[in-house]
């Protein structure tokens, strides 16, 4: 199966309510798995923000991209270094990119857990079939996340 590149572009409202909860998040404000995740631009070095839902799985950190190939995905791509905060949590991270049935069963889980506020993304449901998330799994970059770079609280 090859990857296919694919994207769901926010909408205005979208774009503004992510820069609103970038910050909240950043701040602390949201639920535990909410934060904000900067990584430089592959190009111009200049630094992006958003706010990400972290998954942790059997004490393992996934980040997900459920709209697709977006340009936070290809900055961590590029660099393999982001960072993320959530109020006095900061830290930097090394991402590896997921492939094969692991992937599937992250996604699978990442779903299940944020299905109200990720479900329009994802052209399956939580209880689909292995087949159907290996279907889509080539849409939706998957990471897992590292903190082990010194200096990184």
């Amino acid at each position: 199966m090859t990857e296919q590149a694919s994207f769901r572009a926010p909408g205005v409202i979208e774009r503004w309510f992510n820069r609103v909860f970038g910050v909240a998040a950043g701040l602390g404000v949201g639920l535990r798995h909410n934060y904000r995740l900067s990584v430089a631009g592959r190009k111009s070095g200049r630094i992006y923000a958003t706010p990400v839902n972290l998954l942790v799985r059997e004490g393992r950190t996934y980040l997900v991209a459920p709209r697709g190939e977006t340009q936070w995905v290809r900055n961590v791509r590029a660099g393999g270094v982001l960072r993320l905060k959530r109020g006095a949590d900061e830290g930097t991270y090394r991402a590896s990119e997921l492939t094969g049935p692991q992937k599937t069963i992250v996604l699978r889980d990442y779903l299940g857990r944020y299905k109200r506020t990720v479900q329009r993304y994802f052209d399956v449901a939580p209880d689909s079939s292995d087949a159907a998330f290996a279907e889509i799994a080539p849409r939706h970059p998957v990471f897992e996340l590292r903190r082990d770079i010194p200096g990184s609280r």
